[in-house]
């Protein structure tokens, strides 16, 4: 029988988010890149370590990322010189490279919904219309974004020639980021101690990085087109070459948007919009996000690793609950089963407020 993600904190056996490797230019934007960079110089040498793991697969939008790893006296003094912190173990990291509370506990698995490729466009014009009708509230000069969500996702070990699946609890992520994405603030268990980090300041190479498709700020999204043609060929111009082709990367790009990102209502509309015109995408008819709430689905196949990565909208109202992404088809490395939740997560508050770890309706 099928745990349910609002199960999973109880019994503290949830799983770590799996990605997939970041294109060289994503490691620019907040420190949390340059432990993906550790990540995979590390995973590149010859001859790993008996807690080795297996690379990054996956990655997330503009701060999603921070590998937890053993670090080299070299490596350390470097991360230590950008003020960045790594808190907790390495026992392991997602199939994509993030680890973050401690893996313990079986992987999870789920009944895959069946897909319908001729539901995708209906589905996402309604949720189009959900959002228009819904409009986020404009942020502020000097206010910040606020994004709450709760994630988990399957953990890969390998000791030795061992090979297993393991999983951490259900965890809350709390992200601040100001209008033009210059200041910020992380809070994740596993990731960051209680107090949190911070997201502001330079990255490695002492730059002062800017806002992009892949890593926004708010002012950055209000500059998008929002007609979807004209916003899916800039999306498939300047994600060329990224990912696993141009269509699994375009629509993995629109679905960072619309997870960890607070995007005007117009181009909300435009992002659903767009979707609806990639080849492949589908609609599904049951999904559950991270704190089990089950709606329809969005989603699309990446045939490269054959996991399928679906946007969860609630079934009445239509509004974005969440992602997933579930092992649809054979993994070709042979780790993961057919139905194997590879990464779970639920929106649970997006909101404007008025200063770094300000909640949503406090005031001073």
């Amino acid at each position: 029988m099928n745990a349910h993600p609002s199960e999973w904190e109880e019994t503290a056996r949830l799983l770590p988010r799996v990605e997939r490797d970041l294109p060289a230019d994503r490691h620019q934007l907040h420190k949390e890149r340059l432990m993906t960079r550790i990540h995979e110089d590390l995973a590149a040498r010859p001859g790993p370590s008996p807690a080795a793991t297996r690379p990054a697969a996956r990655r997330n939008p503009f701060l999603r990322r921070m590998v937890l790893v053993p670090l080299s006296a070299g490596v350390l003094a470097g991360a230590l010189a950008t003020g960045l912190f790594v808190f907790g173990g390495a026992e392991g990291t997602g199939a994509g490279g993030r680890s973050g509370t401690s893996a313990a506990g079986p992987a999870l698995t789920t009944r895959l919904g069946t897909a319908d490729p001729k539901g995708a466009a209906r589905l996402l014009d309604t949720a189009s219309l959900a959002a228009a009708e819904s409009p986020a509230t404009p942020v502020g000069d000097g206010q910040y974004i606020y994004i709450e969500s709760k994630s988990a996702g399957t953990v890969v070990r390998h000791v030795g020639d061992t090979t297993s699946l393991a999983g951490t609890p259900l965890h809350r992520r709390q992200v601040w980021e100001s209008r033009d994405g210059s200041d910020g603030w992380l809070i994740e268990p596993g990731t960051t101690g209680p107090e949190g980090v911070t997201l502001a300041g330079t990255d490695e190479q002492g730059n002062v990085p800017g806002p992009t498709l892949n890593a926004p700020s708010y002012d950055y999204l209000s500059t998008l087109p929002t007609d979807p043609d004209a916003l899916l060929a800039k999306i498939y111009k300047e994600t060329k070459g990224m990912g696993n082709g141009p269509d699994q990367e375009a629509f993995t790009t629109i679905g960072d948007l619309l997870g960890e990102s607070y995007p005007p209502a117009t181009l909300t509309t435009a992002l659903y919009k767009a979707a609806a015109k990639i080849p492949g995408v589908v609609a599904v008819d049951d999904a559950v996000d991270a704190t089990g709430r089950h709606g329809v689905a969005v989603a699309r196949l990446d045939e490269a690793s054959g996991q399928r990565t679906e946007w969860i909208f609630d079934r009445k109202t239509h509004v974005f609950l969440g992602e997933r992404t579930v092992q649809a088809e054979r993994d070709p490395d042979g780790v993961l089963p057919r139905g194997t939740v590879v990464f779970t997560n639920a929106v649970l508050s997006r909101s404007a407020v008025d200063g770094i770890k300000q909640l949503p309706g406090a005031t001073g």
